[in-house]
């Protein structure tokens, strides 16, 4: 029997049940947008999908509401794919394990995918169920949301016709997302060269069991960095200990904080024991300095086979003060919003190639002028250090607009659902909700959610008897728009 089995709301529970067996990582969608085309098909409801993937699905208002104002509700196709490093699993073909924990929906070992999932499955069951009251309403599927907001950036300025806008994307229930923060991405590429090693031992540094997170969300809250880390790690027991790398990977996706990082060095098979003393001292004093935040860092050093080549002193040198020098984390505070990152840096993954190393960097800011600011800073950082630059244009943030008709509907109808007053909040996460505003001229728009924990992370979890609340929720806004 499914963990899933008499949890409600039924219906969109069986259309989470659907989504979490359909692989949807980032840019692979195919098999989710044909899902929720099938969906369309079976209810005979009018879609389109345009040349990006994006998928419009229109359903006519209940009898006796033709005249309402027509709703979008939107969502995103496609997840964060990340797993524990032991957890075997391919999330292009494996079904995603569900386990319950008390109140709680997690997956085993991997991403859930509640984000976007349950905003997908109460699209879904929205459109299937015709005992509902609502206006005209326009389900939007947009791709590629997790990897830069592709999808809603390509999307015409024509396909909508709706000006009210439900984003069904946010993380906390009864918390309304009423603007976001812009963002765009830095790829440094710095050339290398490589010498044979002095050294006679390869050994792997291994830096694991950081909490990760939303480079957005969770930028503010201390988690540490691995790459940041395990490179101050190798930066300082080179001044003690002689050492050379081979490479040096981690990180992955532009908006998680990387969880783990492994660097490959030769040393002088006589210095290993020191060297590993030396590791053990420095963690101690890492792991009090991350203690309140941190309570799982590892970190092994093991010797391995093989003899490599590694970077030349003066290229080693670059890429450790390089890494060293790039930002992470909060860079200002809102001076509008009390407790709003206005400002930050996410350094997000680093990749070695035989005649490059390349990093990764992801930025955002509420503040035009500041994220400009911030991608000049790393520009500079990349060019004292000679290597190549490529800054693709960013994605637009969403201005709170505390005068919104949406808001307000919003935050009365949660009080006559729940008894409870709603809050609101702008975020520092990137939401498709600013490429949309930017592109339909008046769009008035609102993000809600129910509540999940450690998005982008193999924590993420979302807390089930907040999914029924946010589905009467969101019906009850559309009855009232009516």
């Amino acid at each position: 029997m499914s963990v899933l089995t008499g949890l409600e709301p039924a219906l969109l529970w069986k259309y989470f049940d659907k989504i979490r067996q359909i692989p949807r990582s980032s840019g692979k969608e195919e098999a989710i947008a044909d899902y929720v085309i099938s969906v369309a098909k079976q209810f005979g409801l009018q879609f389109e999908k345009d040349k990006t993937g994006n998928v419009l699905i229109r359903k006519p208002a209940s009898p006796g509401h033709e005249k309402a104002k027509t709703v979008v509700l939107q969502s995103h196709l496609d997840m964060v794919c990340e797993k524990n490093s032991d957890k075997k699993f391919d999330f292009d073909k494996d079904p995603i394990q569900l386990k319950m924990d008390g109140e709680w929906l997690k997956a085993d070992g991997t991403t859930l995918g509640a984000d976007n999932g349950i905003g997908i499955a109460t699209a879904l069951a929205i459109l299937e169920d015709n005992k509902l009251v609502h206006g005209p309403i326009e389900a939007l599927f947009t791709i590629d949301e997790e990897r830069g907001l592709v999808g809603a950036m390509s999307i015409s300025p024509t396909w909508l016709k709706g000006r009210i806008m439900l984003n069904l994307d946010s993380e906390d229930l009864g918390l309304f997302s009423i603007g976001c923060a812009g963002g765009s991405d830095s790829h440094i590429k710095l050339p290398i060269k490589r010498i044979k090693a002095s050294g006679n031992q390869q050994v792997e540094v291994h830096l694991s069991g950081l909490l990760g997170g939303h480079s957005g969300v969770n930028i503010h809250e201390g988690r540490g960095n691995a790459l940041k880390i395990i490179n101050r790690l190798i930066y300082q027991a080179n001044k003690e200990i002689p050492l050379g790398i081979v490479c040096f990977e981690g990180g992955d996706k532009h908006n998680a904080i990387p969880r783990e990082a492994k660097v490959k060095i030769m040393i002088d098979s006589k210095k290993l024991a020191a060297l590993k003393k030396w590791f053990t001292k420095t963690m101690e004093d890492i792991r009090i300095e991350f203690k309140p935040v941190e309570q799982a860092i590892g970190l092994t050093v093991n010797e391995i086979p093989g003899v490599e080549e590694v970077l030349a002193p003066d290229t080693q040198k670059t890429l450790l003060s390089l890494l060293f020098a790039l930002p992470h984390g909060p860079l200002a505070m809102s001076r509008d919003i009390k407790n709003l990152v206005e400002t930050s840096n996410n350094v997000a993954s680093i990749r070695c190639e035989k005649e490059q190393i390349k990093i990764h960097c992801s930025s955002r800011s509420s503040n035009g002028a500041a994220l400009k600011a911030t991608l000049d800073k790393i520009a500079a950082i990349a060019q004292l250090a000679g290597a190549a630059l490529d800054q693709p244009p960013g994605y637009p943030g969403w201005m709170p607009n505390l005068e919104s008709a949406i808001l307000k509907v919003s935050l009365d109808t949660f009080k006559q659902v729940t008894g409870k007053e709603a809050r609101y909040e702008a975020i520092h996460a990137g939401l498709e909700c600013g490429l949309i505003g930017e592109k339909f001229s008046g769009m008035d728009m609102i993000s809600l959610g129910p509540t999940i924990k450690y998005p982008h992370s193999p924590d993420e979890r979302v807390n089930v008897p907040s999914v029924n609340v946010f589905y009467q929720h969101t019906i009850k806004i559309l009855e009232t728009l009516a």
